[in-house]
């Protein structure tokens, strides 16, 4: 698979890097950024995957979290692909919360979405293969997100668990299926059979899950989403009933923003080291 390089910035002693390719799984052409920490010329490193949330792209985490600072000290890669496929030719809606953007880290069942939008196929296995074969990374992966990509990186624990070594969120959408966000996008991407919306929603998935891994959420008590679109207490409630190894921590006065990520991005990547790097 071709990559093209469209831009290079050394950080931390380390480099960001940005690329585009063709993507056999979504029929299109992806960007995704990634930062390879300075030791990363040495050997192989391990790597943290960022699913960003609803309008973003690869490059909001890369400029706004500050997370190349300590993935530099840990030596840790980070991998930010985009939220959703994009281009001449992929559906796309007018609102902000469906279509390019608006992926959802799911497999879209329903045209005219099936025909592009298979974000997890991509985010789990295409893009970590790409990853894999082209950049001095190893086989530990860990999984983090914010918002719709605290929602996938959920996702991708819950259903996926061989791949990674742990998992991390801010302010996800826990609960899609009882969110409005979630049953929009859901009834979009998945049609209205609700049995089908289940296999997508982290907490009805959490509540069943037999295999594990170390889970940590964070949210804003000043968030706006908390109480409407986020639900963490319902993945409270499905980790108590699994027995799911999940940290959820609540944070007067934070928001729904970078600023809060920015503020614990720091501890969320020494939790991840601490089973990538084990």
């Amino acid at each position: 698979m071709n990559l093209d390089n469209i831009s290079s910035n050394k950080s931390f002693g380390g480099w960001h890097k940005q690329y585009q390719h063709d993507s056999a799984v979504l029929g299109c052409r992806m960007r995704f950024a990634i930062y390879l920490p300075p030791q990363a010329a040495a050997g192989p490193v391990p790597v943290l995957y960022w699913l960003s949330g609803l309008t973003c792209s690869d490059e909001n985490f890369m400029q706004k979290a500050g997370a190349q600072r300590m993935a530099a000290e840990l030596g840790l890669a980070l991998v930010a692909p985009d939220t959703s496929p994009r281009g001449e030719g992929v559906a796309d809606d007018a609102a902000y919360d469906l279509g390019q953007g608006a992926g959802f880290y799911l497999n879209a069942a329903q045209p005219p979405w099936n025909r592009h939008y298979r974000m997890f196929d991509y985010v789990t296995d295409e893009l970590p293969a790409l990853i894999d074969s082209h950049f001095p990374v190893s086989q530990r992966r860990s999984v983090a997100g914010h918002s719709m990509g605290g929602h996938g990186a959920l996702l991708c624990a819950l259903k996926r668990p061989d791949r990674y070594r742990s998992v991390s969120a801010f302010a996800p959408i826990a609960n899609p299926v009882a969110a409005p966000w979630g049953q929009k996008a859901f009834s979009a991407y998945l049609g209205e059979e609700r049995g089908v919306w289940a296999e997508w929603d982290a907490s009805l998935l959490m509540s069943e899950a037999r295999q594990t891994l170390p889970a940590l959420v964070d949210v804003g008590l000043a968030d706006g989403f908390l109480a409407e679109q986020l639900k963490p207490e319902a993945l409270e409630r499905a980790a108590a009933q699994s027995g799911y190894p999940l940290t959820l921590r609540r944070h007067e006065g934070y928001d729904h923003s970078y600023y809060f990520i920015a503020s614990l991005i720091d501890e969320h990547l020494r939790f991840h080291a601490r089973y990538l790097l084990d």
